[in-house]
C-alpha cells in the first residue's frame, strides 16, 4: 500500500576540504589535537587581523563543482553572515551569499537493488565557507559544564545544496553515498562523519493530495544532528510520518508557521523541536571588506575538467560493459575505492573471467581484508597469483569449495596455487576414473536412481557426498552430471 503523501527532500551537505591549513589563516586542520591548540589571532577573530584565502581550498572546491557539472561563476566574492554562536568567535561567518562561485549542477543517483529508477538530483549551489568551533557539553553530578574548542574555527567547508528532488529516504541515502564517493575519488575530502568531515542537514516536507485534487504542502522542517547516512534515512522516514500526523491534527500548510529546525535523537528514534529557522534576511549578509573577489577563467575550468579523470559513474559503466558484471557488482567494487578497482581489473584481465573475478573479490578478498583490517595494497595474494587459481577452477582442476581451501593455503603460506594444491593433496581425477566411480554409485543406490527418474533431481546430490568420501578430489558438479547421464541412459 502506497503512502497517502509524497515526501519532498532537499539536502545541505557540508564537507571539510583536505587542506593542511584553514581557509583564511595558516593554522592546522589536523583532527584530534588538544582543544584550542590550532588557533591564531585570525581564526579567533582578534581585532586588526586580516584573512587571506587558502588557494588550495578554492582549487579543491572548483574540482568538486566541475565534477558536479555546475556552472562556474567568472567572478565571486565573500560575504559576512552575521549570527551569534558561543563557538563563533568573530560573531560572523565568512561565506558566500548572492554570488557563489558555482550553481546549477546535478548528480545522477541509482539503486542497484531496484528500489527506485535512476534520476538526476539538481544542485542549487556549491560554495565555500569557514566552519565554526565546537561546544562541548558535559554533565556530571547534576551540574552542566560547557566548554569551547576553537580548533575547527576557520576550517574550510564546501557547502553543497541540492534541489528538493528526492522523494524517499532511500533516494536521499543514495544521493549521499554517491556524493561521498565522488568527493573521495577526487581527493576533495575524506568525508569522515565521525570526525566531522561530512555533515548533513535535511529539508523535508510533504505533498498531500487534497479532496479536490489540489496539492497541499506541509511546512518545511530542517532536520539536524544526524551522524550517519543510515540515521538520515531513519530520521526522514520518522519525520514524514510525524508531519502527516501533525497535518491531520492541525491542517497547517506551508506558510502558516515559520520554518522549524528539529534535531534527530538517534537513541529514541525521533526528531525533537529545537528552534524556528532564520531567513536569509536575518543573517544581515554584506560583502567582506577584507577579502578580494575571486575570478575564474573559462580556460581554468576546462583545465580542471580535463584533469578530473574517470569518475565513479563512468567507472561503473566501464566495468559492466567490459567485464560483463552486474550493476550491483560494479557498485560494490567501485564503492571500495580506486585501489580495489585496479586490483579487480588486473584479476579480470589475467583470469579471463570478469564475473568469476568479481565473485572472488567480493566473497573472499574483501572478507579477508575485513577480518584482518588490512588494505588491498597490503593483500599478499596479488592478481596474477589469484588468477592462476581462478583458471584452475574454470578448467575443472579443482572445484570451488576446495578452491577456497587452496586460497586459504596461499594466504597462509605465500605459495602459488599449484604449490598449495600439491601441499593439500589436490589433484585432478582422470575422466575415465570418474565415470567408473559414478557407475558404481548408480549401481549401489537403486532408491536414489528411482527418485531421480521420478523427477526428484535434487536426490542426485547424495551421489556427490558418497563420491567425496571415496575420493576427495572429485569435481562435485561433474559427478552430478555424469550420474544424471548414466541414469538417463539406463
Amino acid at each position: 500500500m502506497s503512502e497517502p503523501y509524497a515526501i519532498v527532500i532537499g539536502l545541505e551537505v557540508h564537507v571539510q576540504l583536505l587542506t593542511a591549513s584553514k581557509l583564511f589563516c595558516g593554522c592546522s586542520t589536523k583532527f584530534g589535537a588538544p582543544p584550542n591548540t590550532q588557533t591564531c589571532p585570525i581564526c579567533t577573530g582578534m581585532p586588526g587581523t586580516l584573512p587571506v584565502m587558502n588557494r588550495r581550498a578554492f582549487e579543491l572546491a572548483l574540482q568538486a563543482a566541475v565534477a558536479l557539472d555546475c556552472q562556474i561563476a567568472p567572478f565571486t566574492k565573500w560575504d559576512r553572515k552575521q549570527y551569534y554562536y558561543p563557538d563563533l568567535p568573530k560573531g560572523y561567518q565568512i561565506s558566500q551569499y548572492d554570488l557563489p562561485f558555482s550553481h546549477g549542477g546535478h548528480l545522477t543517483i541509482s539503486d542497484a537493488k531496484g528500489r527506485f529508477e535512476a534520476k538526476q538530483v539538481g544542485i542549487i549551489r556549491v560554495h565555500l565557507e569557514e566552519d565554526a568551533g565546537k561546544s562541548v557539553h558535559d554533565e556530571q553530578a547534576g551540574e552542566a559544564d560547557s566548554r569551547i574548542d576553537l580548533n575547527r574555527a576557520g576550517t574550510p567547508l564546501l557547502e553543497i545544496v541540492s534541489q528538493p528532488d528526492m522523494r524517499s529516504p532511500a533516494e536521499a541515502k543514495a544521493y549521499l553515498d554517491e556524493l561521498k564517493l565522488l568527493l573521495v575519488y577526487l581527493g576533495v575530502s575524506d568525508c569522515n562523519m565521525q570526525e566531522g568531515s561530512l555533515r548533513v542537514d535535511a529539508n523535508v516536507n510533504l505533498h498531500i493530495a487534497g479532496a479536490g485534487g489540489e496539492k497541499i504542502a506541509t511546512p518545511i522542517v530542517e532536520v539536524k544532528n544526524m551522524n550517519s547516512f543510515r540515521a538520515v534515512e531513519r530520521a526522514l522516514a520518522y519525520e514524514a510520518d510525524r508531519q502527516f500526523e501533525v497535518w491531520r491534527e492541525t491542517g497547517r500548510k506551508l506558510g502558516d508557521v515559520p520554518k522549524q529546525t528539529r534535531g534527530w535523537d538517534d537513541a529514541a528514534d525521533i526528531t525533537r523541536g529545537q528552534r524556528h529557522k532564520e531567513e536569509s534576511s536575518d543573517y544581515r549578509y554584506f560583502p567582506d571588506p577584507d577579502l578580494v573577489p575571486v575570478t575564474v577563467s573559462a580556460k581554468q575550468v576546462e583545465e580542471v575538467r580535463a584533469a578530473l579523470g574517470e569518475l565513479p559513474a563512468a567507472l561503473r559503466r566501464r566495468l559492466e560493459t567490459t567485464y560483463g558484471i552486474t550493476p550491483y557488482d560494479s557498485d560494490v567494487l567501485v564503492n571500495q575505492g580506486q585501489e580495489l578497482v585496479t586490483y579487480y581489473v588486473e584479476l579480470a584481465e589475467a583470469s579471463g573471467d570478469g564475473k568469476m573475478a568479481a565473485n572472488w573479490v567480493q566473497q573472499d578478498v574483501l572478507r579477508t581484508l575485513n577480518e584482518q583490517g588490512a588494505s588491498i595494497g597490503a593483500f599478499p595474494i596479488r592478481p596474477p597469483q589469484l588468477a592462476e587459481l581462478l583458471q584452475k577452477v574454470r578448467a575443472g582442476e579443482v572445484d570451488t569449495t576446495r578452491g577456497r581451501e587452496v586460497f586459504a593455503a596461499m594466504l597462509a603460506s605465500g605459495r602459488s596455487a599449484a604449490e598449495a594444491m600439491r601441499a593439500l593433496g589436490i589433484e585432478q581425477v582422470d575422466e575415465s576414473q570418474l565415470v567408473e566411480l559414478c557407475r558404481q554409485l548408480v549401481a549401489a543406490n537403486p532408491k536414489l536412481v528411482a527418485d531421480v527418474k521420478a523427477g526428484k533431481l535434487q536426490a542426485a546430490g547424495a551421489f556427490i557426498g558418497q563420491a567425496k568420501k571415496l575420493n576427495a578430489n572429485v569435481n562435485p558438479n561433474r559427478v552430478r552430471e555424469i550420474c544424471l547421464e548414466l541414469i538417463a541412459k539406463g
